[in-house]
Formats: C-alpha cells, sequence, structure tokens
C-alpha cells in the first residue's frame, strides 16, 4: 500500500487551505499577537483577520466562501456545537419484507437498492461527523486535512453500498409543485385526492412522512390484487430512499418527487443512485459548513462507514465475521465515539498522512473491481443539485502520489441555496 509522504507546497498556496481548529486556534492567536500587522486597505477587517491567520487560505480565489465557514468561526472564537444527526437505520426495521411479500422484495432486488436495507447503521457518532464536517469545503468538495485533501469517491459509494454509480443520471427540471405532488399520488400510490392533500399540507410542501407510507402500505402482501403491490412496491422504494439516500433534515418526511423515479418498475434499476446519493451527500456537508446550520442530512451510514475504511487506527471497530462479498459497510460495528468534538478537533490537526488507509478496499477488489467510471471527472446531480466532483485532487487515495490539480470545476451559475428537502 503506497502512502503519501509531502505534500506540496504550492498546493496549499494556489489550491488549499489547512482548515483552522480546537487548539490549532488559540497557537494561532498567540502567533499574530507577536507578529507586525501590515494595514490593508482593499479588504475588510473579516476577510483580513482570515487571510492572514497562518495556514489559512493564502489566496482567496479558490476558497471564496471561506469568511461564512464554520472553521473561520471557531479561528475567531466562535464555537458550534456538535451537530444533529438526521439517521433512519432504526426506521428500516420497522418495515420488513418477508416471505409475505417476495413479490415486493423481487422487484426491489432488481432496482439495486436491496443492499441498502441491511447496510444501514442505526448508531452514529455526532462528533466524529461533525468534526469531519468542519473540515469540508464546498468549492473543492473534499475534505482539507493537514497534509492534504481527501474526499468521498464514486468507488467508495460502489464499495460501501453496492448500489449502481453509472447508469441515466437523476434530475429534475423544476421544483415539484404540491399539486404535482399529490396528483403523483393518486396515480403511482392509489391514494385518494382527499389523502394526498392531507398529507401533504401535514408535511406544508410536497412530501409524505415516512410513517404514513409505512402505515398505508406495509399491510400489503402477495395476496394482494397487482396495482397494489405495485402502489406498496413504488411506497416501499419511496420509503427506502427516504431514509437512505435522501434523508433530509426535515428528519421525518420524504419528498414524493422520488416517486416519479418509481413509475416504471422496470426502469428503477437503470438510474446512477450512488451518484445521486453522492451529491446529495455533499450538497449537505456543504449546507452544514455554515455557522448558524445545526443539522446534518444525507446519507450518514456512507459518511461514517469512510471514515472508518480510510481512518481504521483512530475510529474503527471492524466485524469480525464479515465476508468481501457483503457492502463495506457491513464491516464496521458503529459505536459512539467517546471523544468530545474539541477533542476530535485536536486529533484531526495532529493527522499525518501515515495515519491513513489510504486504499482500503484491496481485499475487496476480487469481488468488486474498480469502476472506471471513477475517474471521471465534472459535475453530478441529484435532481436540482449539481456539485462538483473531483478525484484528481485526492490521487493519493487510488495510489498515486498527489500533483498540483486544475482550479476546482465550478457548475454554471450552481444555486447552492437550493434545499434538498424541497427538490
Amino acid at each position: 500500500m503506497r502512502y503519501a509522504t509531502t505534500y506540496s507546497r504550492r498546493i496549499y498556496i494556489y489550491c488549499t487551505s489547512q482548515t483552522v481548529t480546537g487548539s490549532e486556534r488559540r497557537r494561532r492567536v498567540q502567533l499574530r499577537e507577536v507578529e507586525p500587522e501590515h494595514p490593508r486597505h482593499d479588504r475588510d477587517e473579516t476577510e483580513e483577520v482570515l487571510e492572514g491567520a497562518p495556514g489559512g487560505p493564502i489566496d482567496r480565489c479558490i476558497l471564496r466562501s471561506f469568511h461564512k465557514h464554520v472553521a473561520a468561526k471557531i479561528w475567531l472564537g466562535e464555537d458550534r456545537a456538535p451537530l444533529k444527526l438526521v439517521n433512519h437505520g432504526a426506521k428500516l426495521q420497522l418495515w420488513e419484507l418477508d416471505v409475505e411479500r417476495s413479490r415486493i422484495y423481487e422487484t426491489v432486488q432488481r432496482s439495486g437498492l436491496a443492499p441498502l436495507i441491511s447496510c444501514s447503521h442505526r448508531v452514529t457518532s455526532r462528533p466524529m461527523l461533525s468534526a469531519f464536517c468542519e473540515r469540508w469545503q464546498p468549492e473543492t468538495t473534499t475534505f482539507h486535512l493537514p497534509f492534504g485533501e481527501m474526499t468521498i469517491t464514486l468507488d467508495d459509494v460502489a464499495s460501501i453500498l453496492h448500489i449502481p454509480i453509472t447508469g441515466s443520471m437523476i434530475s429534475f427540471s423544476q421544483p415539484l409543485r404540491v399539486d404535482d405532488a399529490n396528483a403523483l399520488l393518486v396515480e403511482l400510490l392509489g391514494t385518494t385526492d382527499v389523502e394526498a392533500s392531507r398529507e401533504t399540507e401535514q408535511c406544508r410542501s410536497p412530501s409524505v412522512r415516512l410513517q404514513w407510507l409505512r402505515e398505508n402500505f406495509s399491510t400489503i402482501t402477495d395476496v394482494s390484487s397487482d396495482d397494489d403491490i405495485d402502489f406498496a412496491t413504488r411506497a416501499f422504494l419511496l420509503h427506502l430512499v427516504g431514509c437512505t439516500l435522501f434523508a433530509d433534515k426535515s428528519a421525518t418526511s420524504v419528498g414524493v418527487v422520488y416517486l416519479e423515479l418509481f413509475r416504471d418498475l422496470s426502469m428503477v434499476g437503470s438510474y446512477a443512485w450512488g451518484a445521486a446519493c453522492l451529491a446529495f451527500m455533499y450538497r449537505q456537508l456543504t449546507t452544514a459548513t455554515r455557522f448558524e446550520v445545526r443539522q446534518l442530512g444525507g446519507y450518514l451510514t456512507l459518511l461514517q462507514a469512510w471514515i472508518y475504511e480510510h481512518f481504521l487506527e483512530m475510529f474503527s471497530s471492524p466485524d469480525m465475521a464479515y465476508i468481501e462479498s457483503r457492502p463495506r459497510a457491513l464491516r464496521w460495528r458503529p459505536h459512539v465515539i467517546p471523544d468530545s468534538l474539541q477533542s476530535l478537533r485536536e486529533r484531526l490537526d495532529r493527522l499525518q498522512s501515515s495515519d491513513v488507509c489510504w486504499e482500503p478496499y484491496v481485499d475487496h477488489r476480487a469481488e468488486h473491481p474498480f469502476p472506471d467510471i471513477t475517474w471521471f471527472f465534472g459535475c453530478i446531480k441529484c435532481g436540482l443539485v449539481v456539485e462538483p466532483y473531483h478525484p484528481e485532487r485526492v490521487l493519493c487515495q487510488f495510489g498515486h502520489i498527489q500533483t498540483i490539480p486544475p482550479r476546482p470545476f465550478a457548475p454554471p451559475r450552481p444555486d447552492r441555496s437550493i434545499l434538498l428537502d424541497q427538490v
């Protein structure tokens, strides 16, 4: 296994910054007290402090939004508690597809989404995920660590979740209106107009509650009519992605817009679910880097398992009974990290490249070969959300030496204000 031992200083100057957290902030405050101040008339006071921080973004032409980043606020002396996590791992167990629902399960298997039923972590660590979220930079869609950058790649998604990362892009032309959501519920789930309107009114959005889906469709079995089985299958799939890939900060509901993807049940497996999941996760991390945000959505099993895979000695507790034919998410025994958020910030401050497992899936390749699509760079999409994908910035994760990457690719006129629970 090849580890990177050096990281070009030019990379820090040109394209990245070391996120400032914990004890490092106090040390840097002391440094600023003894360094001479040079008047700057072309920037405001806040921007001057941010740019002047040792190890911070020397050139803001790349990390343009760093002055709004939680790491900048922490450097200035403010703090934020661990994020509240949206995790539905326990809710998945409330709707089981037993032998009486084999027809529904067969369709779910063909969809490529069946691994999600069993691989979701029921326990997630708030301090650990919050500490890594503070290292996320939206412009590069990477975690900025003391030795360089790392990110969740398409290969990580495929290995950890075993869902398809190639296929048709999940895309919507515009946000779904409530009236259109009601029409979809009537057409694809067989509800009445009154039932559909009552549910979206309760959610106050074009969404339905996960509990409502379970209450209305989990009792349908193989002896039901073909139409009812199709309705229940669509409801189960909507519940499944709402609990996993597209878990939003409502914490209780899922957007009806995804129901359109299940219109033709024979085509569900043709979508690039993994790429959409990754775009959704990127956006949730980006949103959570804002100091005022207190909650993190997205499929947190993916994020937590990624940390376990790459930081084995620091956080992981492997399941010795795991076999490589199963998703790598099942390799781990999720547990709450006893360290405080401040303690984890300090541990990440001290992190070195030798602490990282750069190629964690070597033993998994016989069952799950490296997907060439991982090398794609550009944009990945989930509905109306478009996020940059930059594997060229994390070459060490593929066993290569990191070179100076090009400027990050930015989607044309990106609108990161779009809330994912509204698309």
